[in-house]
């Protein structure tokens, strides 16, 4: 299995154009869409205006080795992906996406034809999602590649959905299914180890391209936000499913002050994510509740919303908010009761005590 971001023919050494040279090589081109994007590329800032809006504000910093491998992440999958997280982070809050600017620590290993194809992918997620890239910078990494992305987006001031706005027997809601992402990663992991540096290795993946899909090219859950609204619901608490659903469901609860109820036999997940649990020894229920990068929606929304959000399609009622002294819990199948607990991904691990 060869690296991914080795995968090109003719390469230019990023030295021979400058920083500049490179900058203008990876924006040509770029137009705003947006009317709040007076200015964007082309001068010492961008020029934004919201007059009659909240400004939403989201950043997320990826690190090679840390948030990806490019032994199986293409570079172009890498630059939509690392768009579109932003992105979800600003439906999240029920706004809108409008810019990105990005931020490059790049090693001296990669080319101009690297980060021209990293940009590819940025470019594409923009041009789907009707966002504008307006600035960035860039400067030399001694630790592989690092991408920082700033996403600017708005929403009408009494549109914002925070954590904190859940009530006691609210329904809790999700988008689409759960586990999937993750189950992808750990196909690839698995190739990657089965090949041990064979460049003619081609990895086994029929069957399971959905989940390849989910790790690689995730997408943002606009059309969601977009169907609460036509629906006449605005939740009252919401967030993105990056670090998995229990770790979220968690973050909601403590911002609202509240406990949970969630459903094992509720909770949406894919064939092929059942499939590969099996296959690797591992409940589906397990990889659902704190797997991760899925980055669908956790929402809640009041009781009497039931039967309007359950008419919504990809959206699934999976239990609903108590009172806080019952705290936060799985209800099995078979009627049993166990805490949840974020056993996601960590950010921040702790020091190896050795």
């Amino acid at each position: 299995m060869t690296r991914c971001f080795d995968n090109m023919e003719s390469q230019t050494e990023i030295s021979t154009i400058g920083e500049f040279g490179l900058i203008g090589r990876i924006t040509d081109g770029i137009e705003p869409k947006n009317a709040s994007t007076v200015a964007g590329v082309g001068d010492d800032g961008a020029v934004l205006r919201y007059p009659d809006t909240d400004v939403l504000v989201s950043t997320d910093l990826l690190l090679e080795g840390v948030h990806f491998d490019l032994t199986y992440v293409p570079l172009k999958h890498l630059g939509y992906k690392a768009a579109v997280v932003n992105f979800s982070d600003i439906y999240a809050m029920n706004g809108t996406p409008r810019q990105i600017t990005v931020g490059l620590g790049i090693s001296s290993r990669f080319t101009v034809e690297h980060i021209e194809e990293l940009y590819s992918g940025m470019r594409l997620a923009c041009d789907i999602y009707g966002v504008d890239l307006v600035g960035g910078d860039t400067t030399a990494s001694r630790s592989g590649l690092v991408i920082s992305i700033t996403c600017i987006g708005d929403a009408d001031k009494d549109k914002v959905v925070f954590r904190s706005g859940a009530h006691d027997t609210d329904l809790i809601c999700v988008s689409g299914d759960l586990g999937s992402a993750y189950m992808g990663l750990q196909l690839l992991e698995r190739e990657k180890r089965v090949s041990a540096g064979d460049k003619d290795f081609v990895p086994q993946f029929e069957g399971k391209e959905y989940l390849i899909e989910r790790q690689l090219k995730p997408e943002a859950r606009k059309d969601i936000i977009a169907a609460l609204s036509s629906s006449g619901i605005k939740p009252t608490s919401m967030m993105d499913i990056s670090d998995g659903l229990s770790s979220e469901l968690l973050h909601l609860c403590k911002a609202s002050d509240t406990g949970c109820r969630i459903y094992e036999d509720r909770l949406p997940v894919d064939y092929q994510t059942a499939a590969m649990a099996e296959e690797i020894g591992m409940s589906a229920i397990t990889a659902a509740l704190n797997g991760g990068e899925d980055y669908e929606l956790v929402f809640t929304v009041p009781l009497h919303c039931h039967d309007t959000v359950s008419k919504i399609e990809g959206v699934k009622v999976i239990g609903h908010m108590t009172g806080p002294e019952l705290g936060c819990a799985l209800i099995t199948a078979d009627g049993g009761e166990f805490p949840l607990k974020a056993q996601g991904f960590n950010h921040m691990p702790a020091a190896d005590a050795s």
